[in-house]
């Protein structure tokens, strides 16, 4: 029997992400390529150690802020627990509408989890030109419980919104189709024709608010910047882990220099 050691020259960083995913599948999968795309590294062992839970029974987010569909909370507990169990140290939810439900599971799960919305609206401020207004394609979850809207607030970002009937009949039918393994041209339009509502009523970039969404629109079918939260959390991830990974193997003395979060 052997014992797995740790070469003393490979470095290592003591963060392990835990991705607590399946809403849906094919977000979840696509967060996880965006994972390892954005870290940097020539070899398999510079890549972050990572523990995925994709449980797509989790009720649907958007029912159950709508009143139709049973609270997901529970759900979301136990991947965070089951994570918390397999080694992760960290959470990351690529799923916009289920941040609506972090705040009742954020102090029972036993890790951090890092805020996918906060650091869209974190990203936004670094833009330059500074952008002053931005528009949102998400799921009416999304919308009616305010995530992006509270965030931006905050840095004094104006929010643009879909009139109801481009939320119901562009938006929510292009996520359907997409959850349903649908990326046609027929759903990139109906994205693309919301997005452009946003952007003639003055939003300098367009936030794909649904990790579906930019499974269905390609970037270059917007005239203004197109911010991917998932993207965005990835990168967050990676700064995070490397910030752990500098500060394991500062010098014995506490000299050195580490890069900021």
């Amino acid at each position: 029997m052997t014992t797995r050691t740790d070469a003393p020259n490979v470095p290592r960083t003591t963060e392990v992400i835990g991705i607590l995913g399946g809403m849906g599948p094919a977000a979840t999968a696509d967060f996880y390529t965006k994972l390892v795309a954005e870290t940097p590294g020539s070899s398999d062992q510079d890549h972050l150690r990572t523990v995925i839970w994709s449980d797509p029974t989790i009720p649907d987010r958007t029912e159950a802020l709508l009143g139709h569909g049973p609270d997901p909370t529970p759900w979301l507990l136990d991947g965070g627990r089951v994570l918390r169990e397999a080694g992760a140290t960290v959470i990351a939810i690529p799923c916009n509408t289920a941040h609506a439900f972090v705040p009742r599971i954020a102090g029972l799960v036993g890790l951090p989890i890092v805020h996918m919305i906060g650091e869209v609206a974190r990203h936004l401020t670094r833009r330059s030109p500074r952008v002053r207004t931005v528009g949102l394609l998400a799921t009416t979850g999304t919308v009616r419980a305010g995530l992006y809207q509270e965030w931006l607030d905050r840095f004094g970002i104006r929010l643009l919104l879909p009139d109801a009937d481009s939320q119901e009949r562009e938006v929510m039918t292009a996520v359907r189709a997409v959850k349903a393994g649908a990326h046609d041209a027929a759903t990139a339009a109906r994205l693309a024709r919301a997005a452009r509502g946003l952007t003639g009523r003055g939003a300098q970039a367009v936030i794909a608010g649904c990790t579906e969404v930019p499974l269905g629109l390609p970037p270059d079918a917007v005239d203004v910047p197109l911010v991917d939260p998932a993207l965005v959390l990835a990168r967050a991830l990676v700064r995070r882990a490397l910030v752990r990974r500098a500060l394991v193997h500062r010098p014995a003395d506490g000299g050195g220099a580490v890069p900021e979060e």
